[in-house]
């Protein structure tokens, strides 16, 4: 085959993906996809929140994303190309061991979890992640870490989307060989100022709060 038809069979493919890419049945942008689980916890509550946050983080950064909401089951072989899930929820949770080895090896093998709690998600969240890293316990950030003002300036720590129990927003860490590989926010609750204006009745700057600090999390994921 000479290089004149080389080159036409590759422009063709590359047409061909674009064409493909553009049906929606390939796509390279980034997505956010919900943590199904089981337990009895409402895992699926707010389904707008990651649409609206993809959406602010796409007018804000450079970053290309998708802004659908997505949720995958642990045991889905699509589980593991997601490069960033999020888990929230009211109450209980529950990982079989197998689901366990799973989220320790997407976590281990370059994935990101951010878990916020949506009051009442506590204690059950620590001791299911306990078993993920038996080895470690969840650690508060110091404010000075980079996530604070990678994008946004957090200086003074997470937000206080919501009142909750009244006790200072925290935010907390689980770290693979020097990465952060799950963050976790208690009594800070943003993700709830990610949703349409009218679910929550929070005022506009503190929805914009969140979505900043949200694009703080998405960008620190990506880059580091």
């Amino acid at each position: 085959m000479n290089r004149f038809i080389i080159i036409l069979v590759l422009v063709g493919l590359l047409f061909f993906l674009e064409a493909f890419s553009q049906t929606g049945k390939v796509s390279s942008s980034f997505k956010i996809s919900r943590l199904k689980y089981s337990g009895g916890g409402d895992w699926y509550n707010d389904p707008q929140e990651e649409t609206n946050l993809l959406k602010f983080v796409k007018q804000n950064t450079l970053i290309d994303v998708e802004p659908t909401y997505e949720f995958v089951d642990i045991a889905s072989d699509k589980f593991l190309t997601y490069p960033f899930i999020f888990l929230t929820g009211h109450g209980n949770m529950t990982f079989t061991d197998l689901e366990v080895k799973r989220l320790r090896s997407y976590l281990e093998n370059g994935g990101f979890i951010y878990a916020d709690d949506d009051y009442g998600m506590d204690k059950a969240f620590r001791r299911e992640v306990k078993k993920i890293f038996p080895e470690q316990d969840l650690v508060e950030l110091p404010f000075s870490y980079g996530l604070y003002n990678c994008q946004y300036d957090f200086s003074h720590g997470p937000p206080k989307t919501h009142e909750h129990d009244g006790k200072p927003p925290q935010g907390f860490g689980l770290f693979h060989n020097g990465r952060l590989v799950l963050y976790y926010t208690y009594e800070s609750n943003p993700s709830d100022g990610w949703n349409d204006p009218d679910v929550h009745g929070d005022p506009p700057e503190k929805r914009e709060e969140a979505l900043r600090f949200g694009t703080n999390i998405v960008v620190w994921a990506l880059t580091h």
